[in-house]
């Protein structure tokens, strides 16, 4: 099944290339069927790479995804044109009375940063205590995910003493929890930040459990019961080239940057990286959208359109 996505959305034809299927509104309208309702809080600056990354994953299931996106209201995005947000993006007071089935929270260019110092701060604290009541499962990426257990757990991020840059092997805790189904005892997942969170910390915490880590990424993925709240510290989303790209644009601004590890062949930079998690990402969206939202998600079609929850 396809994913519903808005009509001239830049995603559209990338993932047609792909033969991902795309489903326009215009299309979508003439059927007969409840898509699942998922709402992105897109933080990243480069905000087109990022829908047509997450686009991706989401769509490559049989589930029929209906994609709704929002930014910060008080944030003006210095790197995606005020005629792309205008066009796409909706405002979180647009959507709060509604109710959806998933939500993904991205990653965001701030990990040096307090919280506090964030200049949306207020408002995404605003959206993560609503996504307890108006979502069924949020799934936070990278600096959301620090966010979100800062929020919801006040477990603080600790600053790296160098920044953790490349595609790193992590293991399967939990082998039996759902969002991991199907994974190979190891699996590779890129990352890019300077900002971690405590093993310890997480563990202190009763209402949260691990279910992947690396020896040298930390950990991966934490959950609450039922998979009502998932926290990735990485990036399996990216493209075989967002590191690469990442990699050259700080070379260019003298940064001092190191190369990214476990990426380039023989870590020569003029060499066509190899993506080793291209499957990781579509079955762990897979599992997310199927286990933790389609098959436990309270909603049917009436209570989305009244903006209601089924299990309170």
């Amino acid at each position: 099944m396809p994913i519903k996505i808005p009509n001239q959305l830049p995603a559209t034809e990338t993932l047609s290339r792909e033969n991902i299927f795309v489903m326009t509104e215009t299309r979508a309208i003439t059927q007969d069927i409840r898509p699942l309702q998922i709402l992105l809080l897109n933080l990243m600056p480069t905000k087109v790479d990022t829908e047509t990354q997450l686009a991706r994953v989401l769509g490559n299931t049989p589930l029929q995804i209906e994609l709704e996106l929002i930014a910060p209201s008080d944030h003006v995005s210095k790197n995606t044109s005020q005629a792309h947000m205008l066009a796409f993006y909706k405002s979180f007071a647009e959507v709060k009375d509604r109710t959806f089935d998933g939500l993904v929270i991205t990653g965001a260019p701030v990990e040096l940063m307090d919280f506090e110092e964030v200049d949306y701060w207020s408002e995404l604290c605003e959206i993560m205590e609503w996504s307890k009541t108006h979502v069924h499962s949020t799934l936070h990426i990278c600096w959301g995910a620090q966010a979100g257990l800062y929020y919801h757990y006040g477990i603080p991020k600790r600053v790296l003493d160098h920044k953790l840059f490349g595609v790193f092997q992590h293991t399967v805790e939990d082998p039996n929890y759902i969002l991991f189904r199907g994974f190979d005892d190891t699996f590779w997942v890129p990352h890019s930040r300077n900002t971690t969170v405590s093993r310890a910390d997480i563990e202190a915490v009763p209402e949260l459990k691990i279910l992947a880590a690396s020896p040298e990424a930390g950990v991966y993925a934490v959950k609450t019961d039922q998979g009502r709240q998932v926290f990735l510290m990485g990036h399996a989303e990216y493209d075989r080239d967002t590191l690469r790209k990442e990699y050259m644009r700080d070379l260019a601004a003298g940064v001092d940057i190191q190369m990214p590890q476990h990426y380039f062949p023989g870590d020569d930079p003029s060499k066509k990286p190899v993506m080793n998690w291209r499957s990781c990402a579509h079955l762990l969206y897979a599992n997310w959208l199927n286990y933790c939202v389609y098959q436990t998600s309270p909603y049917d079609i009436r209570d989305i359109e009244k903006g209601i929850r089924t299990d309170d």
